[in-house]
């Protein structure tokens, strides 16, 4: 298997694009070859990115800290710095552990102060364990279900990448002619030596500037992913190994049993989480199935955008929520819905032909949530969003149309 994957994560970071022929000479590829290094002999990008289609990992250790600096307005207790909970990814820096050995077998551990949350796959089964709370959700994937859930609120903080792969894989997704890819050099990433990738749209209407790919030289796996703003020489979110080694995993790093005491929730559905995001996937095509009956894409490359009609348990602001809704100290999740629900509440009002909602902006992008139950995101300016509004495709998307 490739390292591409279909896996959505950075959907609304990184628009997607269907993955044009960028290894058989298409328009992207820049074939500017990298400056030789003292240890590494020069690879043009059009080698670069064979060399990722091409990786085989056994198995993969090591440690990751993911920094994410999005612009966004602070969260109402979002867990804070050393915090455990998966919420707390959507800003500030976290360590985490993880463990791959086979897209069935994968591990990766948040830590923080007060605990650790995990998220296990391990076969068909899929764990989420947070020490801190003592509690557990189980639930069975059914045969090739996806690793990720299409439909979620663009604001879920599980959406963002936990692992350099994750974030590589989304960001190769938007691969197609509005893209232009380069070289710079190499780099030393977690003692390891690295050649880097560049991804850069061309069109300006993008708020990203480039995306930056530090790629193992012997493994041809991502070991940094950088992602900038437009016109901004400092990362807006960056995920990094700080350690990694390639041997194969102990199978004991992937069974897990509820500790005696421990609550456990079984789930349906496919659900969501690292699934087999830490290693290889589909080969070079694929891409996500976000269209459909309550999604569908807007344009193409990086200014395309994502529109969603909002799930029927989507955050409420808070005039609007109801006592009843409360969570339980326990249910995390509930406590990031309310957590959004209050900083919807406080976002802008904005109304054009379109209609009216409110707005979202960050460094990397912008969110458009609309009072008629739509959610429309992508990493454009905010008036790329309300033209998308119009579109057709997107009036459809309506509450009740």
């Amino acid at each position: 298997m490739s390292l591409f994957t279909a896996r959505p994560a950075l959907r609304w970071l990184v628009p997607i694009a269907v993955t044009a022929t960028v290894l058989g000479g298409g328009a992207a590829i820049r074939t500017l070859t990298a400056s030789a290094d003292p240890t590494l002999p020069p690879r043009s990008a059009a080698q670069l990115l064979v060399d990722l289609q091409t990786a085989r990992l056994d198995g993969l250790s090591g440690t990751v800290v993911a920094t994410a600096d999005l612009g966004l307005p602070a969260l109402p207790n979002p867990g804070g710095q050393g915090s455990s909970e998966l919420s707390s990814l959507i800003s500030g820096s976290h360590t985490l552990r993880v463990w791959y050995a086979g897209p069935d077998s994968a591990r990766i551990a948040l830590l923080g102060t007060l605990g650790e949350t995990d998220v296990i796959r391990v076969g068909p089964d899929l764990w989420t364990w947070s020490s801190q709370h003592n509690a557990a959700t189980h639930q069975v994937l059914p045969t090739g279900a996806p690793a990720e859930q299409p439909g979620r609120l663009p604001l879920d903080p599980s959406a963002l990448p936990h692992t350099p792969q994750e974030a590589a894989d989304a960001a190769l997704a938007a691969i197609d002619p509005t893209t232009v890819v380069s070289t710079a050099g190499s780099a030393r990433v977690a003692g390891r030596p690295a050649y880097e990738l560049i991804l850069a749209p061309r069109d300006t209407a993008s708020l990203i500037g480039q995306v930056r790919l530090a790629i193992d030289a012997t493994e041809h796996v991502p070991l940094r992913v950088q992602v900038y703003p437009a016109r901004s020489d400092t990362p807006a979110f960056e995920v990094a190994f700080t350690q990694v080694s390639f041997a194969r995993p102990d199978a004991a790093q992937f069974r897990f049993n509820p500790p005696p005491g421990a609550s456990v929730t079984e789930v349906s559905g496919t659900g969501s989480g690292i699934g087999s995001g830490i290693g290889p996937g589909p080969g070079p095509g694929s891409s996500p199935d976000v269209a459909g009956p309550q999604a569908t894409l807007i344009g193409t490359g990086w200014t395309s955008v994502l529109v969603l009609r909002a799930p029927p348990d989507a955050p409420a602001p808070p005039d609007t929520a109801k006592p009843s809704d409360a969570a339980k100290p326990s249910d995390a999740p509930a406590r990031t819905r309310r957590g959004i629900g209050s900083l919807l509440g406080a976002l802008p009002a904005v109304s054009g032909p379109w209609g009216s909602g409110h707005l979202l902006t960050g460094r990397l992008f912008s969110v458009l949530l609309t009072d008629d139950g739509r959610v429309l995101a992508g990493a454009v300016r905010p008036e790329v969003l309300y033209r998308a509004a119009v579109d057709p495709a997107a009036v459809a998307l309506k509450a009740g149309g």
